[in-house]
């Protein structure tokens, strides 16, 4: 069965990168594309690389455009999927790469979005341990997946929250990791900020420069990673904590998260591996390496990877996850795809690969 797919922000990084992967899938079809200041333009004309796409011409955002399609990609601003995904059929699969479904607290919205809080909706980490497990049983944890078969609205995550969540949710759900006093520090491309010009994004800005931004607690992702840590977290445990510090470096794309938590007393680096090695083992888009080897962004560019790698300091108590993906691929449009892909009952890697480009 072939699914007619419509696209609304195609013009954009993210709209681009869905259309990239999508060129590969085997049951998914584009069929239309929207924008807003780039309706009218021939798609090619704002995406040269996509060729496959070349008849297609972009078209006015609207439900109407989106509406008649069996999946519908959102690929816009935060505060701008609400309104339109409201008035999508509810037999359509709609997912939304923007940050408008991603809270389950209103709260949380209001302090770090603002606007009009349209509510949670299942979210787009399949490979995320929710709720804690027993490593020494060798069971495998509960991982979100579970919430995303059969639904038909998919809110898919920030690019910095997977990084972080994905190194810290194993560890948490087996009480390795503590959960108070977590730093995070990323590096991470510009394109994770869209497309819209900015001065601080100009090359002649970041080009032989790392710049730190959203420092303290108000990155727009540290309410989405406190959800996600949460929900890994055995029921007694204590109110988790995060500082978190991005850092803009010159590369387009890519995000090196180095996270750090303090350890349970008697916590030894093998017991770590071997619950990361447990929750991820059989993942094929969450990669564990060997302990203390650690990964590069640039092995995850264009793939729908995230690469772990462990450190456990034994003089400080502390360990350190390393975790590196593509902020438009498995940060954003391959987790968006992989979703749908378990949503429709798809084999969950139709259309998404784990080989990256190098150099």
């Amino acid at each position: 069965m072939t699914f007619s797919v419509a696209i609304a922000g195609a013009s954009g990084y993210a709209g681009g990168e869905l259309l990239r992967l999508l060129a590969g899938h085997a049951e998914f079809e584009v069929t239309t594309v929207t924008a807003h200041s780039n309706a009218g333009a021939m798609l090619t004309s704002v995406h040269p690389h996509l060729r496959d796409y070349a008849h297609l011409q972009l078209v006015e955002t609207t439900p109407e455009n989106l509406a008649g399609h069996d999946v519908v990609f959102l690929a816009l601003p935060h505060g701008a999927s609400g309104a339109i995904s409201a008035q999508l059929p509810a037999d359509t699969l709609v997912v939304d790469c923007g940050a408008d479904h991603r809270l389950d607290s209103k709260a949380d919205w209001d302090a770090f979005y603002g606007g009009e809080y349209a509510g949670a909706w299942a979210y787009g980490i399949p490979e995320l341990v929710v709720g804690g497990f027993d490593a020494t049983k060798k069971s495998q944890p509960a991982k979100q997946r579970d919430a995303l078969a059969g639904t038909k609205r998919i809110a898919a995550p920030g690019c910095n929250a997977s990084a972080v969540s994905l190194a810290l949710a194993p560890g948490l759900a087996v009480g390795l990791l503590l959960p108070g006093g977590v730093t995070a520090t990323l590096a991470v491309g510009p394109s994770g900020a869209g497309k819209a010009a900015r001065v601080d994004l100009l090359a002649s800005e970041i080009m032989g420069s790392a710049n730190p931004y959203a420092v303290g607690h108000t990155h727009r992702h540290i309410p989405e990673i406190l959800q996600n840590m949460r929900k890994a977290l055995v029921s007694d445990a204590s109110e988790p904590s995060l500082t978190m510090t991005p850092v803009i470096v010159p590369m387009a794309r890519g995000i090196l998260a180095v996270v750090t938590a303090e350890v349970a007393p008697g916590v030894t680096a093998a017991s770590l591996h071997a619950a990361y090695a447990l929750a991820y083992g059989d993942e094929r888009f969450v990669n564990l390496l060997p302990l203390d080897e650690f990964p590069r962004s640039g092995d995850t560019l264009g793939a729908n990877t995230c690469l772990v790698g462990l450190n456990l300091d034994e003089k400080t108590g502390r360990a350190t996850i390393v975790t590196a993906l593509d902020n438009l691929t498995k940060g954003t449009a391959g987790a968006a795809i992989q979703s749908a892909n378990v949503a429709l009952g798809l084999p969950e890697g139709m259309g998404l690969s784990v080989n990256g480009v190098a150099p």
